[in-house]
């Protein structure tokens, strides 16, 4: 089976600081797949250079067995979209609902806008209503729901998660993160994740790698992570830390 997504020995660079050394993985279609680590440790600058966000230095990255070159075109962003940690900071303050999701529509040239907004609000629980709102007459959770349309809207095949629920109330968190699981669901989508919370992970994650100075420490399913059967030290700190974590496991 052609992987949905595969990174061999990527290394980012920025001047003289090395935010990600020789970072290999494979992500199966329609697996879902976590990344760990404390902060600083390369998980988002991973996603990033996924995205075409960050500049890859050194080793390769392939979707749906096509290596990636140094820029990414409109057929990768029909096929590869993001969802970023902010809610705040990822919606234009001055562009209605409607407009935000109108925007990657025009730039594709899709058909059908109006009603593929009403779908993509109605997915992701909002309903119409929402439509000519602005983002500062949105809660954390309705913004994060509307970025998530924004993401859905042009179907495509993998979504990179930047820590998507970390911005918001424990309560919304919940609620987003059963939204996304009901998405992948649906459309049998391919999730790449990033979290600080290790229960997020394991709940929401087929398998995932650790992620220490910008280097990979282990890859384990999220099964063994939650029994604990760890290899590593540094894994075995995380959990430690983690102490919401631990009182569930």
């Amino acid at each position: 089976m052609t992987a949905a997504l595969a990174i061999d020995g990527l290394s980012v660079v920025f001047d003289d600081f090395v935010a990600l050394q020789d970072v290999s993985l494979t992500v199966a279609p329609g697996e879902s797949f976590g990344l760990v680590g404390e902060s600083g440790s390369g998980k988002s600058t991973l996603l990033r250079a996924v995205a075409g966000l960050a500049p890859v230095s050194d080793g390769t990255i392939t979707v749906d067995g096509k290596p990636l070159g140094d820029k990414r075109d409109k057929a990768f962003y029909r096929q590869v979209q993001m969802v970023f940690q902010d809610p705040y900071g990822s919606l234009h303050p001055r562009q209605t609902v409607d407009r935000l999701l109108l925007e990657p529509l025009a730039i594709h040239g899709f058909d059908n806008s109006e009603s593929r907004i009403v779908r993509a609000l109605d997915e992701v629980g909002l309903g119409a209503s929402f439509r000519f709102r602005y983002s500062h007459q949105l809660s954390g959770g309705q913004r994060q729901r509307v970025a998530i349309a924004r993401a859905l809207i042009l179907e495509p095949s993998i979504l990179l998660l930047d820590e998507p629920t970390s911005a918001l109330d424990a309560s919304v968190q919940a609620e987003v993160l059963n939204l996304l699981e009901q998405v992948r669901a649906a459309r049998k989508l391919t999730f790449v994740m990033v979290s600080h919370d290790l229960a997020v992970v394991t709940h929401m994650c087929d398998r995932l790698m650790v992620m220490q100075h910008g280097q990979a420490v282990e890859q384990l399913a999220s099964a063994d992570l939650a029994a604990h059967r760890v290899t590593q030290d540094y894994t075995r700190s995380l959990l430690t830390a983690s102490e919401g974590f631990r009182r569930n496991g």
